[in-house]
């Protein structure tokens, strides 16, 4: 039985859908992308982050972007994380870790009658109208009247379904120690409840 989700989100240009690595996607939808290969699904549950891979393939498929890849500040990811607080105040979506890095999002979620996916749009999409309130977006500079403000996300995101309480802690740890991973403290978020087991 499912009891919650590891849901993994990227900012715009941090995972594309042929890195190299392997990629959740199934097709290449963007035409600047295109000429770097086709999408690399892969159904793994495991991270493919640090497998070896073309670096230089990698890197030239992201100069190749619409856009600069995103990298949030410090003072954006609070404003996205005050986002995803006002969201799990209205839906009622339990959060038990979140860990907002420059460049990808960890959350670890009780299960909900939301699916995953609806969950990783919807945290997008407070976030993004959070950014927008305190004018912190970082893709402001590119709107157009006709198009808008292009999305500060990637397309769609990961879930990794968690089966017991053990894969419940072990998630929260993974995405409690990610930040320190980078050599950036842990991160305490109001809206993040302690899990203290399954009843």
């Amino acid at each position: 039985m499912v009891h919650g989700h590891h849901l993994i989100f990227s900012a715009y240009g941090f995972w594309l859908p042929n890195d190299p690595r392997g990629s959740w996607s199934d097709v290449v939808r963007a035409w600047e992308l295109v000429k770097f290969g086709e999408a690399t699904k892969v159904t793994t549950r495991r991270s493919v982050a640090a497998d070896p891979h073309d670096r230089q393939l990698r890197v030239a498929a992201k100069q190749a972007l619409k856009y600069p890849a995103v990298l949030f500040t410090g003072v954006q990811a609070r404003s996205i994380g005050a986002g995803f607080g006002k969201y799990l105040q209205r839906s009622g979506v339990v959060v038990w870790a979140c860990s907002i890095l420059p460049d990808h999002v960890h959350l670890v979620v009780r299960r909900h009658s939301y699916k995953a996916e609806t969950m990783i749009q919807q945290f997008k999409g407070n976030g993004t109208m959070q950014l927008n309130k305190d004018s912190l977006h970082p893709m402001v500079r590119f709107a157009t009247p006709d198009q808008g403000t292009p999305s500060p996300w990637g397309e769609r995101g990961w879930k990794v379904f968690l089966d017991s309480e053990a894969d419940i802690w072990r998630a929260i740890e993974y995405v409690e120690n990610n930040p320190v991973k980078e050599g950036k403290p842990r991160q305490r978020w109001s809206f993040v409840t302690e899990f203290t087991g399954l009843r």
